[in-house]
């Protein structure tokens, strides 16, 4: 058994990441943490997530390195916020610990990058090199031997698995592609905020960060590496008032005439070895993906132009399942271990 670690237990990540990891049958959570204090000190876990009374029966505790080696933990997931994350990671690692970080700390390569779209300096340089972008479906390979994965974020999943076929085979134009992606509000993290009031979301759509939005070096960076060259994006996130689940719609213009059958035979060939993306023949809905770990895809031509059209539930295969897949590509356990 691998006894495993929760770094900030209370959001939403962290509960879909523990209801995944009690089925899975190589894994013991042997520790809970949380930034969180009651009067009678750190809650229990199901204190913070009443679904998981008399299923894990744990009491948080403060982050601390040293009493997580004590315990016996030889993997930690980090669903911590970005900033925060990267303070916590380097210690773990100096312990000889694996960690799977679900922040955005560790996706972007260039620390300049990562100033710039994030407003902050990063403090970890030593293990942002280290760190292995955690997509399953295109680094892989790479993953048996990783010691920091840097899980992805939600919308750059839908907007790289969507574009990866279509770059790898340079078939569209690398520096024409459009992405609008719609989120459910729990994209938004658990901690209230005014936009995220239901007053203020519901029976409403709403873009934000348009034209800045800090997936948007993120989705560039896997592209280029796909592509082997730089690829360009605008991506517009938007708002809308349903729990769970990203739908988006990327457009792209061919290098050369495409038809959308040999297109749709394209993706099918491309993730044959993929078992959680799904090509389909008819248009994804979020409703499909709801809970799962999946990612549906299909691909259209409309006025010589490609659109592409992905849908995924972010809570699971937008963050704790597609770390559980990390998770099993990392000790070599079947990589739908507890996801199907």
């Amino acid at each position: 058994m691998i006894r495993v670690a929760i770094l900030g237990g209370s959001g939403y990540t962290a509960l879909e990441l523990m209801k995944i990891l009690l089925h899975h049958p190589h894994v013991e959570i042997a520790a809970v943490t949380t930034r969180q204090e009651t009067k009678e000190g750190t809650p229990l876990v199901s204190e913070l997530h009443p679904i998981l009374a008399r299923r894990l029966d744990l009491r948080c505790e403060p982050f601390d390195p040293d009493r997580l080696v004590a315990q016996g933990v030889q993997c930690a997931f980090g669903c911590l916020p970005h900033g925060v994350s990267m303070s916590c990671i380097g210690p773990l690692l100096e312990r000889g610990l694996r960690v799977i970080d679900l922040s955005a700390d560790y996706r972007l390569r260039d620390a300049n990058v990562y100033a710039q779209w994030y407003g902050e300096s990063h403090h970890d340089l030593a293990h942002l090199a280290q760190a292995v972008y955690g997509l399953p479906e295109v680094y892989g390979e790479e993953l048996p031997s990783a010691q920091l994965v840097a899980n992805p974020g939600c919308y750059p999943q839908t907007a790289i698995l969507g574009l990866a076929p279509l770059v790898a085979g340079r078939l569209v134009d690398l520096k024409d592609i459009l992405i609008d992606s719609k989120s459910g509000v729990s994209g938004a993290g658990r901690t209230p905020k005014l936009t995220t009031h239901f007053p203020e979301c519901n029976e409403s759509v709403t873009a934000y960060g348009v034209g800045h939005h800090r997936h948007t070096p993120e989705i560039e960076q896997v592209l280029s590496d796909i592509a082997g060259e730089p690829v360009e994006v605008i991506f517009t996130p938007h708002l809308i008032p349903m729990d769970r689940g990203i739908f988006t719609t990327i457009y792209a213009k061919p290098t050369r005439s495409v038809q959308e059958p040999q297109l749709l035979e394209l993706y099918r060939e491309y993730y044959a070895k993929a078992p959680f993306v799904r090509v389909k023949t008819n248009v994804p809905a979020t409703k499909d993906t709801w809970g799962t770990n999946f990612l549906d895809v299909t691909v259209r031509v409309v006025r010589g132009r490609i659109l592409i059209l992905a849908a995924e539930d972010n809570l699971v295969r937008g963050a704790s399942g597609v770390a559980v897949q990390n998770f099993n590509r990392m000790y070599g356990f079947p990589e739908t271990t507890a996801l199907l």
